[in-house]
């Protein structure tokens, strides 16, 4: 075939797409009226990743298995805009990597609030002014972000979701080179994350530490001599010129967010567990603590301990695991901990998000 037929062809096949995706919008449509009626819940996560699972498994041709998800996610993301539009709470203003983190999970066709603090976001979602909320928990370079630890001691929110992210960091600024560069600023974590870099090639410019990478490009965009350390996205949203990319120390550096919100999320193929509990000051505790998940076979992936701020010297453990709180075997490991347990919370239950490298 020539070319021009070939072009033909797939005009063809995108306009029998552009037909499907608008009757696959009609039915969701329906599925929405009949929600309303029977009081059922608008938005069921698992049920997006039963989609994306066997999509990703029944695909045996070129397209990439990898685009598997992007792809369908924004189509599921624009659907559910006309069943009931998403609310996403996330540490703002517009291009942190809270709100990258909140548009790979959700699509483009939620709609996106910009909190001020991790505490502004936990706040949003109690009081139902949104169905979610992202917040960062680690990052594969500097740890665990604790204040979203302790935001959950206290919190009634329940873990949905997590997403991970590829944190690349650029030098932006609207000049043109390095040498016209004044002040640096960005969030201390992406300052802590090209400490090298910053140490290397601009020892002598000022760092200044902001509430976010975003606020950091936000400044830079109006300041005269200003740089910014931040993604990407935020060089497209505030005009700035990228005068460095991938000044982060090492390669493939990565930040996990949690999705919190306010309804407990049902089994899938693959889930995670993360629970917070504090223990009985004794001899041996954490020691008859992790017994119960070797005894029956539960893989920890995460163990971090916090002050728990109460009492001096009293701690908090954060701990995920593998495997839904409803599976029995969970259920008695949990039973387990509590008679050495203060406290015990279950955070959440909710599916596991390969990393980027496993895709």
């Amino acid at each position: 075939m020539r070319i021009s037929e070939l072009r033909k062809a797939i005009d063809e096949i995108d306009s029998q797409i552009l037909r499907l995706l608008n009757r696959r919008a009609e039915l969701v449509i329906e599925v929405g009226r009949l929600k309303a009626e029977q009081n059922l819940e608008y938005h069921v996560p698992q049920r997006e990743e039963e989609i994306y699972a066997r999509l990703a498994g029944e695909n045996t041709g070129p397209f990439p298995v990898q685009a598997v998800r992007p792809v369908f996610r924004e189509v599921i993301s624009a659907c559910l805009s006309l069943e009931h539009p998403l609310r996403v709470a996330y540490l703002g203003p517009r291009a942190t990597f809270s709100h990258l983190a909140a548009m790979e999970r959700f699509g483009l066709s939620a709609q996106f609030l910009a909190m001020r603090s991790i505490g502004e976001v936990f706040a949003e979602v109690e009081k139902g002014n949104a169905d979610y909320g992202a917040v960062p928990v680690e990052n594969s370079t500097e740890g665990i972000v604790s204040h979203t630890l302790d935001m959950f001691v206290d919190s009634s929110l329940l873990i949905c979701g997590e997403v991970v992210v590829e944190t690349a960091l650029h030098l932006l600024s609207r000049a043109g080179s390095l040498a016209e560069i004044r002040q640096i600023y960005s969030h201390p974590h992406a300052l802590a994350e090209a400490r090298k870099w910053l140490e290397t090639h601009s020892p002598h410019i000022p760092v200044i530490e902001t509430s976010s990478t975003a606020a950091a490009a936000e400044t830079a965009a109006s300041e005269p001599g200003a740089a910014a350390i931040a993604s990407e996205l935020a060089a497209s949203l505030y005009g700035l010129n990228i005068l460095q990319r991938r000044i982060e120390d090492h390669p493939n550096n990565m930040t996990r967010f949690l999705i919190i919100g306010r309804k407990p999320t049902a089994p899938t193929a693959a889930d995670k567990t993360s629970i917070l509990f504090s223990i009985k000051d004794r001899v041996g505790a954490l020691h008859r603590i992790l017994q119960p998940f070797a005894e029956y076979q539960i893989n920890l992936t995460k163990i971090e301990s916090r002050p728990s701020k109460k009492r001096v010297w009293e701690y908090v453990f954060y701990v995920d695991f593998e495997g839904h709180a409803s599976e029995a075997r969970v259920q008695r490991a949990l039973e387990a901990l509590r008679d050495e347990c203060i406290f015990l919370k279950v955070l959440g239950s909710y599916p596991q998000t390969r990393r980027p490298q496993e895709v």
